[in-house]
């Protein structure tokens, strides 16, 4: 288990988390959307990274959310609905940063109100999910 330096470092990944998801949700209200989809990614990156070090990792390497939360099974099976669902974040990593990683268009043209409702909605997921196992943990 996670000592309190490691607790506190997990606060700190969790607080960035927060921010990041609240501001998915403002820059999607302003339209957005490529953004908002990246800043989801980074929201539920972040949260399963605290999650993480709460357990007691010293490092976290990556930004697969896919990766991450197959880790996190390894310390917590409930984890394998957070791995059904978070990696569908993944594709926003680079494509909604990057026009190469788009035929024909720029992330600022092509996505929409559908991709970040829908990018909030698993962030949102993801973030609760961590935040409640990391409430369990003595500490």
């Amino acid at each position: 288990m996670a000592d309190s330096a490691a607790l506190k470092n997990a606060g700190r990944w969790m607080t960035q988390s927060s921010i990041d998801l609240a501001d998915a949700e403002f820059v999607a209200g302003a339209g957005r959307h490529a953004l908002a989809c990246f800043l989801c990614h980074q929201s539920a990156e972040k949260a399963v990274t605290a999650f993480l070090l709460a357990r007691g990792a010293e490092q976290v390497w990556g930004h697969s959310l896919a990766d991450l939360c197959e880790d996190a099974m390894a310390v917590e099976p409930s984890f394998d609905f957070m791995k059904s669902i978070g990696p569908l974040l993944d594709k926003h990593y680079l494509g909604a940063r990057y026009p190469g990683g788009l035929p024909g268009g720029v992330p600022a043209e092509v996505y929409e109100a559908y991709d970040s409702d829908r990018a909030l909605e698993i962030a949102r997921d993801v973030h609760q999910f961590a935040t409640e196992r990391i409430a369990q943990l003595p500490g």
